[in-house]
């Protein structure tokens, strides 16, 4: 069953997301000398880089030991305003003591047509699960790798990645990393981890903040019925799964616990 965290502002929101990104950091480092973690883009980044792109967030980090991947990317030039590298980059890991080579973008080489209008997403995907298989299982047949941690964003429609509700890729279960041509949300061409991935992944964390988000949210939370994407992470994930969300965003959820801070002995 998910954790559902609700803070008073996106302010103790993100200060709770940084200890828990603190805290799940240490942890992988400590048992596996690196922490491999997948993120999206939207306001997520920013969210993130409030407390940790501080001096206090900087030290508390080993930041050379991550590797970072995308639970999905636009089929854009990196420089394009729709590119989640573009984003992710500028607010948040320029800003760290990382080096550029621990963040791992799509190969934009395979992009054809202007602003990769043309490109063919599966050849895209299949060089993006490449790398995945490169970084996590060299010389190894592993089925699904295992992300230390992922973080998301939610979607208004209660997409998540670049998975969509009704889409036929969520009931994808082979590939690793999967191309989409038709994204009801512009630009049309991506790529997304697959459900099994993400919910393969040793912690997982969802943010989302605002007024905005109050009824998809309540519907993901109370209503698994509907088999929204975000929904089916909370499934597949179960415990693994944390929603950090404001009291802004949580008014409307009536019949699921809802936790007022962060205990960082549970996670």
């Amino acid at each position: 069953m998910a954790t559902l965290y609700s803070f008073k502002n996106k302010n103790e929101l993100s200060v709770s997301l940084a200890e828990y990104v603190k805290k799940v950091s240490a942890e992988a480092i400590a048992r596996h000398g690196k922490c491999m973690v997948a993120i999206s883009g939207g306001s997520l980044p920013k969210m993130l880089a409030q407390e940790l792109i501080t001096e206090e967030g900087k030290a508390a980090v080993e930041w050379s030991k991550w590797e970072v991947f995308f639970a999905d990317e636009r089929a854009v030039p990196l420089d394009h305003e729709d590119s989640n590298y573009r984003l992710n980059m500028e607010e948040l890991f320029s800003k760290l003591p990382m080096d550029p080579s621990q963040v791992h973008p799509i190969d934009v080489s395979l992009l054809s047509g202007e602003n990769g209008s043309e490109t063919d997403t599966t050849e895209l995907a299949d060089a993006y699960e490449k790398v995945l298989v490169k970084c996590f299982a060299p010389g190894d047949a592993v089925r699904h790798p295992t992300f230390d941690l992922v973080l998301l964003g939610m979607g208004p429609d209660g997409h998540c990645c670049s998975l969509f509700p009704g889409h036929e890729l969520l009931r994808e279960s082979v590939a690793w990393v999967a191309g989409i041509d038709d994204s009801p949300k512009p630009p049309s061409k991506r790529i997304t981890l697959t459900l099994p991935i993400v919910g393969h992944a040793n912690k997982i964390a969802f943010v989302a903040a605002g007024e905005g988000k109050r009824d998809m949210l309540r519907r993901i939370i109370e209503n698994p019925e509907e088999g929204l994407p975000c929904t089916l992470v909370n499934i597949t994930g179960g415990e693994k799964v944390s929603w950090f969300v404001d009291d802004e965003a949580s008014q409307d959820i009536t019949h699921y616990p809802i936790r007022k801070e962060l205990n960082l002995a549970n996670i």
